[in-house]
Order: structure tokens, then sequence, then C-alpha cells
């Protein structure tokens, strides 16, 4: 299974991936009451409820970090990340892409270098 075969909901009190084509819950997690803002970053879930901010793993559910980010207020929050929209085969994509173009800048630029 990959990212893209899953749609993330935010309910009260729960956040669940549940598979596009079948409907089936693939995974719930249990966090603090209140409305969820959700963020796909690439190949991380980032979930904000009135304040509090969570990192899940969006294959698993598994949380790999909590910042409550204290005294910064309350309330449904906007989300935006670089990341956002992509998946990690996306991510992945544009590095090969990326390593590609700097090798070949590479040995364009070393091949010129003595003529």
């Amino acid at each position: 299974m990959t990212i893209s075969d899953l749609i993330f909901i935010g309910l009260p009190k729960t956040i669940a991936a549940i598979h596009r084509d079948t409907g089936q819950t693939v995974w719930t997690q249990s966090l603090k009451r209140g409305y969820a803002t959700l963020l796909l970053d690439g190949d991380r879930l980032i979930v904000s409820i009135n304040g509090y901010v969570w990192c899940l793993n969006p294959l698993t559910g598994e949380l790999l970090w909590h910042n409550p980010l204290t005294g910064m207020g309350m309330g449904v929050a906007s989300i935006t990340s670089v990341r956002g929209g992509k998946s990690s085969d996306d991510l992945l994509l544009e590095s090969a892409q990326s390593a590609d173009d700097s090798a070949a800048n590479s040995a364009h630029h070393g091949s010129t270098h003595g003529t």
C-alpha cells in the first residue's frame, strides 16, 4: 500500500486513514478533542487541533512527534509546506531528477575546463 491509496479524515478526537478504493479503515489515531486541520506533507501527516500539532506516519498512524505550541493560541490552524500535496513517490522522483541534473551539469562543466 502507498500513501496515494489512502484518504485522511479528521474527526473530533480521531484521525483515520481510509483506503480510497475499498473504504476500509486502515488505521485510526486518537488525539485531542476538537476540529482537526490536516496536511499531507510528503511522507508525514501533520495534524493540528486546538493549538497542538502532531506528526504521524501516514501509512501506519504511528506518532512521530508532538508539539503543544505552548502559549501560541488555540483554534483552527492554517498549515502549509513546500512538500504539501506531494507523495513520497513524487519527492523521490524529484530527488532522482535533481541528482541526474547535477551529474549531467558536472560532466558538462568538467569537459569544458581544458578547452
